[in-house]
Parts: C-alpha cells; structure tokens; sequence
C-alpha cells in the first residue's frame, strides 16, 4: 500500500514493485492519475493486480475513512508506504483545523498507519516504511503542544524550517512506532530519499523550468531516492531492522536530528498527537 503513488518517488517505487510481482495497492487523489498509472503499470508488467484508493490526504476524517476500507478489503497488507508529501510555500489550513503541511506530511500517515495497524499485525511478517527528509535537520526545534496546530502565516523562505519540521515528526513517529509494534512481528523503518527532481516544490513559479535543468545535468535523479524506498519495503536484508533512518545514499544509517531524538520527546510526540486526533476525529465522526 502506498501513499502517493501517482507522481514522483511513489510513482517509481509503484513501478519497481509492479515489476517484482507484488499486489499494489494505490492511495491517491486524483483518479486521471490513477488511470494513467495503471497504464503504466499494465505496460511494464501486464496483470499486475492493482487496487486503488481515492482520498484527499489533507482531511484526517477521509484518511481515517480510506484506512476502514482498505482494511475491510483486505485481511493483508504485507508493506505500507507513507510516502505522500507536501511543501506549501505559504500558509494553508485544512477543514480540521491544521496547517497543510503538518497534516498532509505528519498527521495522514499516523492516522493511516494507526488505522491498518490490526490488519498489518495479522499480517506479520509486515513492515511500514515512511519518507521523511535531510531538511528535518533544519527543523528549529520542536515543541509537540504548539508545533502540531501552528497555523500562523509564513512566508516562503520560512516555509523550509515548517516543511523541515514536518519531518522531523515522521522520523521521531517511525521510531516510536517501531518500539510500540515491538514484538508484534511489524517493523517501523523512515529514509531520506536525498535531493530529487520530482515537483515537490512545483508551486514555485520557475519550478518547471529548474527540473528540466536538473535532469539534463543528471542531479537529483530521483530513481536514487525511489530505490531505498524499495530496498526498505521488499529487501530480505533488513527484514529484521526497525526503528532505523536511513540515507538514499548506499542505505547508510542515520540518526534523527537531535531536537527530536530522545525517545522522551517521541513518546511525547505520539501521545499528544493521539490526544488531539481523538478529539478531533471522535467529534467530526
């Protein structure tokens, strides 16, 4: 199952799976995109099953929806891929109240991955793999209580410390996943795709014109960034490994960036998280 699977990294890591032979499930929000996946997937490998989901990641109670019906659908999910991401270079609020980014980047693939969690316990062996990013090391810090409903304007130069933040988040929750899912037979693994050209920053008005140079230059391939993915989703060697960060740059280690290392501030992170998601999704439900 993977989030974000029409474009950019998810959708090469869609391809590398289709070409191993494996069930796709698809979560994305746009069903020409959709379409147009399956007709590639049907062209490199021709019958691959592929299930596809429709949801607007920015809306927790419609992940929350998605995630009951995957679920209903199906009793195994061997892989999750949180891999649907945002950078918004101003200020956006969603309906629930939460900055885009924090709940597109952060709050979707908790409240996904919470939902599918029985289904991928039944399933074990089963792993969650999440995309986080280098730029949480740019993050400013991090304060769980203000930080997860900060919704103040900013402008686009600071949007990379917000986007940074939202980072930091997903590798201090894959952490504290794996030492939750602890001997449930499910392992919790992020990565650091590295720089790609794959539109994250397409809102920018020269965004266009900048990856068509950084193709023909060969930086920031993103068939870099999408193999990790792949490597943490399918690969025997780290069938045992949880709780590790991980570089697209030969699968190195890393470490999360210290605002958000100590396991104190991740369990504070997840607890107040599940705090705010009870008391927004049990009210809009």
């Amino acid at each position: 199952m993977i989030t974000g699977a029409t474009h950019g990294l998810g959708r090469l890591v869609a391809l590398d799976l289709a070409r191993q032979g494996v069930h796709l499930g698809i979560v994305a929000r746009s069903q020409a995109k959709i379409d147009r996946l399956r007709g590639e997937i049907d062209a490199i490998a021709p019958g691959t099953p592929v299930d596809a989901y429709l949801v607007d990641l920015s809306s927790l109670r419609d992940v929350r929806r998605i995630g009951r019906e995957i679920s209903a659908r199906h009793e195994r999910i061997s892989v999750l891929v949180n891999n649907a991401g945002v950078h918004a270079f101003s200020q956006r609020v969603t309906p629930e109240g939460f900055a885009e980014m924090v709940a597109v980047n952060y709050l979707a693939p908790w409240v996904l991955t919470d939902t599918l969690r029985d289904t991928l316990v039944a399933s074990r062996p089963a792993r969650v793999v999440t995309v986080a990013s280098e730029a949480a090391r740019h993050s400013g810090g991090i304060t769980p209580a203000r930080d997860l409903i900060l919704t103040d304007d900013y402008t686009r130069r600071e949007s990379s410390t917000l986007y940074g933040r939202s980072k930091l988040m997903d590798i201090m929750f894959s952490q504290e996943l794996a030492r939750r899912l602890e001997g449930t037979g499910v392992t919790a693994n992020c990565c650091d795709p590295g720089f790609n050209t794959t539109g994250l920053g397409r809102e920018l008005p020269f965004a266009g014109a900048l990856e068509k140079i950084l193709t023909t230059l060969r930086i920031g391939d993103p068939r870099r960034g999408a193999r990790i993915i792949t490597r943490l989703a399918t690969d025997p060697a780290f069938a045992g490994t949880t709780g590790g960060y991980f570089s697209a740059k030969n699968a190195e280690p890393l470490e999360c960036p210290p605002p958000g290392r100590d396991a104190a501030v991740q369990r504070d992170l997840w607890e107040t998280t599940a705090t705010l998601l009870d008391d927004i999704l049990t009210a809009k439900t």
